[in-house]
């Protein structure tokens, strides 16, 4: 990875700002900054692996947890795009196994933007079923639910088994296995040959971990102690800061999707501020495209287009700032921090260089 001519004082001020938040000798995180196609700022802070002593730097894949949404998401807009499927046809089309009829009112559009009214109701599983629970097991209530908890497209509630059915819904559709169709149509496309789905058979052994702090030490919170670790549309997806840097250009150029169907899904659709549903990115000026979440301008503050990931000790940012052709990573494997006042403090500091 190559890094532009960085100045030395915003190199100094992020430091200033990340150092304290991940010390080394303990789990931490991987910041990339990248200004256009110039990398402005690439360090890793702490171990990826607190057994081995290995370092987290920028090829270290990490579970990117929901962030993952938006490669879902893009590969469903791509069989929009082939005319295999509408936005607006309802799941019914798909799943007709589903015996309710609330599957007629809820359409690709509604999944795709937390709005459906769908509930995550997998709680009645024993602890150990969701340690293990495939993709399977995640959408299993659905097929004989037969409530909602709003009408579709009338609120934001964030579901993360709506996406793991798109993820059966492209396998419907395309005829491929929903790993296969990813890595054929979408990853190596964009040049992610060392982007991978979780395997618990064939697990990295170069993977970061995922670290909990637990009396006084570090204790593994990854597959094997949180559930539903295991499911792949929502949340399985393992990639370095590096391989996202070509998963950005790999959206500016057009390479996996028109720019049409990006734009849309980088549009308001569903407004997630103070959702009575959802607590997830619930605030002020909070919107959720396809994929996507979004803080549209507003009292000088600029665009902003990103997904957060939590999953076990794993805690992601993936930011965009299309006015300023910016992009913000921060993968970690520890999730004992604040991540949205992290976000701002680093805003702040690429604000004053903007």
């Amino acid at each position: 990875m190559i890094l532009a001519s960085c100045s030395p004082s915003l190199e100094t001020r992020l430091d200033r700002v990340l150092k304290p938040v991940f010390p080394e000798g303990q789990p931490g995180a991987v910041v990339l900054v990248m200004k256009e196609d110039s990398i402005l700022y690439d360090k890793g802070f702490g171990q990826a692996n607190m057994e081995t002593g290995a370092h987290l730097d920028g090829d270290t894949p990490l579970n990117v947890a929901s962030v993952s949404k938006q490669f879902t998401a893009v590969a469903v807009l791509q069989l929009v795009q082939e005319g295999k499927v509408s936005l607006e046809d309802p799941v019914s089309k798909y799943f007709p196994e589903y015996e309710s009829r609330i599957w007629e009112e809820i359409t690709l559009s509604h999944l795709l933007s937390h709005s459906s009214g769908v509930p995550d109701e997998r709680d009645y599983l024993s602890k150990e079923q969701k340690i293990f629970a495939d993709d399977a097991l995640a959408v299993e209530y659905m097929k004989t639910l037969d409530h909602r908890n709003f009408a579709p497209g009338t609120a934001y509630e964030y579901v993360n088994p709506t996406y793991t059915l798109l993820g059966f819904l492209i396998e419907r559709v395309s005829g491929e296995p929903f790993i296969e169709y990813m890595q054929k149509h979408v990853l190596q496309p964009a040049g992610m040959d060392k982007t991978y789905y979780f395997d618990r058979d064939n697990q990295n052994p170069a993977a970061a971990h995922g670290y909990a702090s637990i009396d006084d030490g570090w204790q593994e919170f990854d597959f094997g102690e949180e559930t539903f670790f295991a499911t792949l549309p929502d949340g399985g997806l393992y990639t370095s800061t590096h391989e996202f840097v070509k998963w950005e250009k790999a959206l500016r150029s057009g390479t996996v999707l028109d720019k049409d169907l990006l734009d849309l899904a980088m549009t308001p659709h569903t407004d997630a501020s103070y959702s009575r549903w959802s607590d997830y990115q619930n605030r002020a000026n909070t919107w959720y495209g396809y994929g996507w979440f979004m803080e549209p301008a507003k009292d000088g503050a600029p665009l902003r287009i990103y997904h957060t990931g939590d999953n076990g000790g794993f805690k992601i940012l993936a930011a965009r700032y299309p006015d300023w052709d910016l992009l913000v990573l921060v993968f970690a494997n520890r999730a004992d921090w604040d991540r949205y006042d992290l976000y701002m403090k680093l805003e702040k500091e690429l604000l004053s260089t903007n």
